[in-house]
């Protein structure tokens, strides 16, 4: 059990995410972000951003996010590379964990995005426990010298690749787009690994087993299809869904598994917040994200101190 309580914990480290820090931060709050890493969000995808107001010229959506990372830690924001994996959110004081750790606070911001899927794939909710995966820390031991399959293609995915060769005698990573979307410098691990092998342009089409994982059936550039021995897969596709599955419906949600606040950003339970794409309630753009992330910031300011009113940062 982790005695140390923060603030505010921020889940997700985006422009709506790293906004909110920003604010918290900036207030004196103890802030805490819980982030998958640079490249696994929409604007980390970005390959050129020129209309975010303040930053003239083009820049990555990857440059953009590092610059609001390192404002939010001047302001003395912490930063963990961390994907939150459950979450108990009806005490005064609140927990997350994830596969790294486990983590207490005052208040949440739930700030992860809508890049999750909005289906399964044939095979995969059978075989779950059964070598379909979703967190190579949490289950990587269990494939030593093994085959497995890791389908993705951002930082995510790619950093799991590399831990997983540690256990693995082979692991594949099937990649659905021409290119991967990681580092230079991640790149150039994943290609000099000698037990990586990556498919680009391959998608999954099924996972195939009877009690257990035996093979994942993959179309290649062109259309051919095949089946891939493997004895476990490793899913890190990205879709348009909201990323709210680790709440366990504890926060309510729209139909379509939107999350809802009220004009403080804060959802139906107390000091639960909730910004940016999560919300799908505006145009997909880095700079209304981030104006949601400082009006969560500046309301949980206002609740940790009980006072009624926001108070203007400018004054």
């Amino acid at each position: 059990m982790v005695e140390e309580i923060y603030d505010v914990i921020v889940i997700g480290g985006g422009p709506a995410g790293t906004s909110a820090a920003i604010y918290t931060a900036r207030a004196g709050l103890k802030t805490l972000v819980l982030d998958k890493g640079l490249r696994t969000g929409a604007l980390g995808w970005a390959e050129a951003i020129a209309n975010y107001p303040g930053v003239p010229g083009e820049i990555t959506g990857a440059e953009l996010l590092a610059r609001m990372r390192g404002q939010a830690e001047s302001f003395g924001a912490a930063y963990v590379q961390e994907r939150a994996l459950g979450a108990d959110l009806e005490d005064e004081v609140k927990s997350v964990w994830g596969s790294e750790g486990y983590y207490r606070t005052r208040t949440v911001v739930i700030a992860t995005g809508s890049m999750g899927r909005t289906g399964t794939l044939p095979g995969e909710e059978r075989l779950v426990g059964a070598g379909v995966s979703y967190c190579a820390t949490c289950d990587g031991a269990f494939f030593r010298d093994k085959q497995v399959a890791v389908a993705g293609n951002g930082e995510e995915a790619a950093e799991e690749a590399l831990l997983l060769a540690r256990f693995a005698s082979q692991v594949h990573m099937l990649v659905p787009t021409a290119g991967l979307n990681v580092s230079p410098e991640l790149e150039a691990q994943l290609r000099q690994d000698p037990k990586v092998t990556i498919h680009l342009a391959t998608h999954v089409r099924e996972i195939r087993g009877e009690q257990q994982v035996e093979a994942v059936r993959v179309s290649e550039p062109g259309g051919a299809e095949h089946e891939l021995p493997v004895d476990g897969i490793f899913l890190y596709l990205q879709g348009r869904q909201p990323i709210t599955g680790f709440l366990e419906g504890q926060v309510e949600t729209t139909e379509s598994g939107c999350l809802a606040v009220d004009e403080s950003q804060q959802t139906h339970v107390p000091g639960v917040f909730a910004v940016g794409d999560v919300l799908c309630t505006h145009l997909r753009q880095a700079v209304v994200a981030a104006a949601e992330g400082a009006i969560a910031g500046m309301s949980i300011e206002r609740y940790l101190s009980g006072r009624e009113r926001l108070r203007p940062d400018w004054s």
